[in-house]
């Protein structure tokens, strides 16, 4: 009996679920303009207007009873549920005009005691054979008991929303009912929104069975010790998580219950600017046939890829299936963790290369969730700019982020695990003066975390933010440890370190009513 959605009243045909990948990639070079295969057989696939997620557009829908336990504000913006039923009927409309439809029933989740099934309609191959890579792909027998979804997306991506509907901002709208266990996508073909749909869904859901969702890497040794790396865009998290001496369990994604750690994810999703086979061998070979890249320049005649041509986008992607690493966890659960590292990039030169962090530092740092990127010079601009993104991913996370550092904190007590800042940024001066920390030294601070080298390492208290930091680290040159030490102008160290104080005083502000005074008391003096 062939598939069918009339319980949307979607009437369809043919309506094509869980397709493979070789009839995935005949209908997209068919019908999806400017598809094409690359030299080593990745779906060459454009997006469309939007080359990034929409933050702006995205709402969710405010009924009981998760209205109560909503952070609402810039990130969480309210929607009414008359105006997503306006969207939601809008994509069925646009849905039932299309000649085929794909569906793709998966799971979010490795852990079966948490794993939710999920369910997309789609117009376009792109997306079915993306989020085949990006969730867990069902065995047949799986399939055939997959019943009812826990929760459907209804992207509609390649028409507008109707931006004279009250509420709505612009043409693209992403709408989340947790309460109707839906998402609905208008006027954005960006295939990330599916992938943030499930991940601020799991952020929701998780908390309330005491599980900590977490924007992370994470990576298991040779003696099954498991580490997660938390960090903003550029600050190394993927890069330092793909290591030869570990598994990998996933670049993105992660719940942390009270066996350890899962796996949101069944695929990656890398940045692909950059990309070579030296800098990042794991990510380089892993692009090949039944991967997707995401809005790259190639050459027409040998479909080569220019990995440095940032001419559409300079956030192009690729996104393939966990197992195309060659050394990593299948399935993708481990233990609870023994390190947890929070990753930095401080242009401004003043943070550590590597400290320990108290539990009550640790929810400090993570509700802070500072790098500082380095300004475009094409605006003139030559100091870097301090960048603040809670939970280091506030645009994913729907409760206040204290609920996120309470249950951080929480396990860390629990399992004894190391709390690490880690600062992957400059040293010598701030951006300008001084140079980017060798990922050569970087890799050495992780291996001695992993090895227990900086246990018993002599400790010195860095005075602003009171950080306990190594005097000595093997394989790093022991001056590097000490900021103020590789700065020939100290006087510039001292007021580079007071501006980073303030900055950080500045941003906790708005959440030191709902935090715990310890964790606020963590802080910088």
């Amino acid at each position: 009996m062939s598939f069918n959605l009339k319980q949307y009243d979607i009437d369809v045909t043919p309506i094509y679920r869980n397709l493979s990948v070789p009839e995935l990639y005949e209908i997209a070079l068919r019908t999806e303009k400017g598809s094409a295969i690359s030299d080593t057989g990745a779906l060459l696939v454009y997006s469309g207007e939007k080359t990034g997620r929409s933050p702006k557009d995205k709402r969710v829908v405010k009924a009981n009873p998760s209205q109560e336990n909503i952070d609402w504000g810039d990130i969480n913006i309210p929607l009414d549920e008359s105006v997503f039923m306006i969207n939601r009927e809008r994509a069925l409309d646009y849905l039932n005009t299309r000649d085929r439809l794909f569906v793709v029933d998966a799971f979010a989740g490795w852990d079966p005691n948490y794993r939710l099934k999920i369910r997309i309609i789609c117009t376009r191959a792109y997306h079915a054979l993306f989020m085949q890579n990006m969730l867990i792909m069902p065995t047949e027998e799986e399939l055939a008991n997959f019943g009812d979804p826990d929760y459907t997306i209804f992207n509609g991506g390649s028409f507008p929303a109707n931006r004279y509907t009250s509420q709505m901002t612009s043409r693209t709208s992403i709408g989340v009912s947790l309460e109707r266990k839906e998402v609905v996508i208008l006027g954005t073909e960006y295939a990330g929104e599916m992938k943030k749909g499930v991940f601020s869904i799991m952020n929701y859901l998780m908390p309330l069975e005491n599980v900590m969702p977490m924007h992370c890497s994470a990576n298991v040794g040779e003696n099954d010790d498991v580490s997660i790396l938390f960090g903003l865009s550029g600050t190394g998290k993927t890069t330092l998580s793909a290591d030869p001496k570990r598994r990998l369990i996933g670049d993105d994604e992660h719940c942390w219950t009270d066996t350890g750690v899962f796996n949101i994810e069944g695929g990656c999703y890398a940045k692909a600017i950059g990309l070579s086979a030296e800098s990042e061998p794991d990510i380089y070979n892993a692009i090949r046939y039944g991967t997707i890249l995401e809005n790259v320049v190639y050459d027409k005649d040998t479909r080569e890829v220019d990995y440095d041509d940032t001419s559409i986008t300079q956030n192009t992607r690729a996104s393939y299936p966990i197992n195309y690493i060659d050394n990593v966890q299948i399935p993708c659960v481990a233990g609870n963790p023994n390190n947890v590292i929070f990753l930095t990039c401080d242009a401004f030169g003043v943070l550590p290369p590597v400290s320990v962090l108290t539990p009550e530092q640790a929810g400090y740092h993570f509700i802070a969730g500072y790098t500082a990127k380095v300004a475009g010079t094409e605006m003139g601009v030559k100091e870097p700019q301090a960048t603040f993104s809670a939970c280091f991913g506030a645009a994913f996370m729907m409760w206040h982020p204290n609920k996120y550092a309470e249950l951080l904190g929480e396990k860390i007590r629990k399992h004894n695990a190391k709390a690490w800042l880690v600062n992957t940024g400059w040293t010598g001066g701030g951006y300008g003066v001084g140079s980017r920390i060798k990922l050569k030294y970087t890799r050495a601070i992780i291996d001695a975390i992993h090895s227990g080298a900086l246990e018993n390492a002599e400790m010195t208290t860095e005075p602003n933010f009171g950080l306990q930091v190594p005097t000595s680290c093997p394989g790093v040159p022991s001056e590097l440890l000490m900021p103020r030490n590789t700065w020939e102008d100290k006087a510039g160290y001292d007021k580079a370190m007071a501006n980073l104080v303030e900055l950080f005083k500045n941003n906790f502000n708005q959440f030191e009513e709902l935090v715990h005074p310890d964790i606020v008391a963590a802080g910088p003096k």
